[in-house]
């Protein structure tokens, strides 16, 4: 069985040009990231906003010699597990995590550091910012939230200076940063505190690009969408010439002789299945795991399973996670799975029966309740359904939102995916799409306030989810028995695990040990980050 590596994070940063397979968005989009210019890349979980941030900066590091700009990756997901006393240390940590991060690429593309960087001009400098953001980041274990001394951190305009000397001393023409995981889901103060970060770090000699999920995000009165970046959605088109190709490439980077063998005999199944996955190569790669054979009986038993019961369950769990959007997030369920979805099914079956094009578009008016669009954007950030287009005009030329629903979730309806899916697809049009003025009758039944997280609230969402069994991870089962065999049944104990503690296992050395920590680990902050 092949042995995905469904995470960016388990990819070693000097092989993900290995992994990489081009196509012409993705190149844009990684020009973009690139240039000169701020961009904010936007796409649910698993698309390859992280995998498209590695491209580019493995590709700066490439061309540093002639391009002389170098790339800074930083991934904020270790936000997720802060216990905070003060609101202002998050933007602490922030700083603290680009300086550290800056001074560690410049080390390893050679450049001997020529100033100081913190306020007090000490030449340990690297060993107090790692120190100081472990004491940020260990704040969530029992007595360790206190705190944190941040006397010689430097101010965001003393860090711009330092910077820009850096760069005149070494000859270096930018330095670009690659923020990951930079926007926690529900969590509006740190969100609003990255974005003014992000704005007021932006300079002549830095360039900030991060990676954010839709439908969640508050920007905050200070960062303006529109002036201060480029926004880039990231959704691969499955009706565009060359998606099958793309994707069946993709999987081919990490797929054993066996199971390219596989796809090479059954070339229909595995093309419904890319379809299925919405352009998400990790649900690709999940639900080819789950179809060992490809055959006709897999995929079908594997598009029903995982598009009508796992895909939903994810979204379900963010009402264990955050009890206050209890009321959203199951109204959203309800009304993709018993209106949305079987409005689309019945008129797709009399498309196809007049020999009519289908359609997997749905419209929301502008004029719907704040809290129905609040309830879609979760489902946006879950990838239930992607924002198609805004400000389209409908039957009556009123205005409002164009969304797409996943395709894997209106493919398993069908009775057998396998021999009518490939029908719906290839008839595919934007043209037609369901229509939910701004007083629908499903509306009536969201009947709840608006409200944010505030920090007590988020402190106790974090220690309940620490407590939660192994099994809420995204893992392979092997892995969360390896877990399990080694007494760590919880969240929490895979958080507190060392590699040492890993190599107890049967069979498994220091190579083995680091490849399931990091696995672990990924599938932990991934977790409790939304």
């Amino acid at each position: 069985m092949s042995d995905f590596k469904i995470r960016t994070e388990t990819i070693k940063p000097t092989k993900i040009l290995e992994y990489f397979v081009e196509t012409k968005e993705d190149r844009a989009i990684i020009e973009r990231l690139k240039s000169d210019s701020p961009v904010i890349l936007v796409g649910s979980r698993g698309v390859g906003k992280s995998f498209l941030l590695r491209v580019a900066e493995a590709e700066l590091k490439r061309d540093m010699a002639q391009k002389c700009v170098l790339p800074v990756y930083v991934s904020f997901t270790q936000g997720a597990v802060l216990q905070l006393t003060d609101e202002i240390q998050f933007y602490q940590w922030m700083l603290a995590k680009l300086c550290s991060s800056f001074i560690r690429s410049l080390k390893k593309s050679g450049f001997v550091l020529p100033h100081t960087i913190l306020s007090n001009g000490e030449d340990a400098q690297e060993e107090y910012l790692t120190r100081l953001v472990n004491e940020f980041e260990n704040s969530w274990k029992p007595g360790l939230a206190q705190d944190v001394d941040t006397q010689f951190l430097p101010s965001i305009d003393d860090f711009k200076e330092a910077v820009e000397d850096i760069c005149e001393e070494a000859e270096i023409e930018s330095v670009n940063f690659f923020i990951d995981e930079a926007a926690h889901i529900l969590r509006p103060a740190q969100q609003r505190q990255f974005f003014g970060l992000y704005r007021d770090i932006n300079s002549p000699y830095i360039n900030c690009n991060a990676a954010v999920y839709p439908g969640v995000t508050s920007f905050g009165d200070y960062f303006q969408p529109i002036h201060d970046a480029i926004f880039i959605n990231l959704e691969r088109d499955v009706t565009s010439v060359g998606y099958i190709e793309n994707m069946r490439n993709m999987v081919e980077k990490q797929a054993d002789s066996r199971l390219l063998g596989k796809i090479a005999q059954n070339s229909s199944n595995f093309s419904l299945l890319a379809y299925a996955a919405n352009g998400n190569p990790r649900v690709l790669l999940k639900t080819l795991v789950k179809t060992p054979s490809v055959s006709s009986r897999e995929v079908n038993a594997v598009i029903k399973e995982f598009y009508k019961s796992d895909i939903w369950e994810e979204h379900s769990l963010l009402a264990d996670k955050y009890s206050g959007f209890v009321a959203f997030i199951n109204w959203g369920r309800d009304f993709v799975e018993e209106t949305v979805l079987l409005e689309m099914k019945l008129k797709n079956d009399s498309y196809l029966e007049g020999d009519k094009k289908t359609s997997r578009f749905f419209w929301i008016h502008k004029d719907a309740p704040a809290r129905i669009k609040k309830a879609l954007g979760l489902l946006c950030y879950t990838g239930i359904i992607s924002l198609h287009s805004d400000a389209i005009k409908a039957t009556r030329s009123d205005i409002g939102a164009r969304y797409s629903v996943n395709l894997g979730c209106l493919l398993s309806l069908e009775n057998t995916p396998a021999s009518t899916g490939t029908a719906i697809v290839k008839s595919l049009t934007v043209k037609r799409m369901t229509e939910y003025g701004s007083n629908h009758p499903a509306y009536s039944s969201l009947v709840t306030e608006l409200e944010d997280f505030d920090d007590q609230t988020i402190s106790s969402a974090l220690s309940e989810q620490l407590e939660k069994p192994v099994d809420f991870l995204d893992l392979p089962e092997w892995l969360i028995n390896s877990l399990k065999g080694l007494s760590l049944n919880t969240i929490k104990d895979v958080l507190d695990a060392t590699e040492e503690t890993i190599q107890r296992a049967y069979y498994v050395g220091e190579v083995r040990s680091r490849y399931i920590k990091n696995e672990a680990t990924s599938a932990v902050f991934e977790y409790l980050s939304g």
